[in-house]
């Protein structure tokens, strides 16, 4: 049972500071029904960069807070739990990326949003899951280093003759999906439109109906005629699924779909986030200046 009362403090100091409350899909069911903006990776970035408030608490990870701060430096952004990370942004390092820069000269940088500042600057775009292919066809290289999720850079491949050079990072969660999880579920509701992540391993991605960031799933499911449908991505998807489709049944590949950094944010962290100003994200201004030219470059590809 959610208390009223923190839900009453929370309203009273938003009001006072300004503050617009930004939510990912996969947050907690109580921060998705708080939020002022739930959304993908995408559509989060563009709220943050075209909203009027002063202050921005993101309920996500820290790669988010990040590019809205980088979007919006002038505001002051939060990020209500300093712990929740993101083991795929942290398995590529800037430096790292420049030495792989340094061994293919010629290759341009497309950078998965979920990385660091860091590495978004030293990138030439970045990309999301719902626009990593218009961002790969739409840009003027035939070689491109694609970072650092290696799921999402072999999907995208499938679609392009360029030459993609893939760094061996994933996504925990979509990656501990198999084949053989999706076909169990398959069989037991087989009546079902299979809906996966293109973070998800090829194997799983050649037995999805659709492969779709979350906005997409929502939007399927929302215009699609089934009444059934099996979501291969992180569970709290599903709660607002359900919510936004009270007649139509979604099943989860497992009960292992949880992103434990995506359920660290509660409401009280969102109270003192506001009342206390916690957590302030602060990035140098050059790596804000570099970082920004990758994600500026990003939202001409919607």
């Amino acid at each position: 049972m959610v208390d009223k009362n923190i839900i009453t403090e929370i309203s009273r100091w938003k009001e006072k500071r300004e503050a617009v409350i930004l939510a990912h899909n996969y947050q907690p069911e109580e921060i998705q029904d708080l939020a002022d903006i739930l959304g993908d990776s995408l559509e989060l970035s563009r709220k943050a960069s075209g909203s009027d408030a002063g202050v921005i608490v993101f309920c996500g990870v820290r790669f988010m807070a990040e590019s809205a701060k980088i979007l919006s430096p002038d505001k002051t952004v939060l990020l209500p739990r300093m712990d929740a990370g993101c083991p795929l942004a942290d398995m590529i390092t800037a430096e790292q990326l420049r030495l792989l820069k340094e061994k293919h000269p010629r290759a341009l940088v497309i950078c998965y949003v979920n990385s660091s500042a860091e590495v978004k600057a030293e990138s030439d775009v970045c990309c999301t899951s719902a626009n990593a292919l218009k961002v790969v066809q739409g840009v003027e290289a035939d070689e491109i280093i694609f970072v650092p999720d290696q799921n999402l850079g072999h999907y995208v491949s499938r679609f392009t003759d360029k030459k993609i050079i893939l760094w061996k990072g994933y996504c925990s969660v979509h990656h501990r999906i198999r084949a053989e999880h999706l076909q169990r579920v398959r069989r037991a509701h087989p009546e079902s439109v299979v809906l996966v992540h293109p973070e998800c391993r090829p194997e799983v991605v050649d037995l999805a109906d659709e492969v779709l960031s979350t906005g997409g799933m929502l939007r399927l499911a929302k215009d699609s005629d089934a009444q059934s449908f099996i979501i291969g991505t992180e569970m709290g998807l599903i709660y607002r699924l359900q919510k936004e489709n009270p007649g139509k049944k979604f099943y989860s590949v497992g009960q292992t779909m949880i992103c434990v950094n995506m359920k660290k944010i509660g409401l009280p962290d969102v109270l003192r986030a506001l009342k206390e100003n916690q957590f302030d994200i602060s990035l140098p201004k050059e790596i804000t200046r570099r970082a920004r030219g990758a994600l500026d470059r990003m939202l001409q590809y919607v």
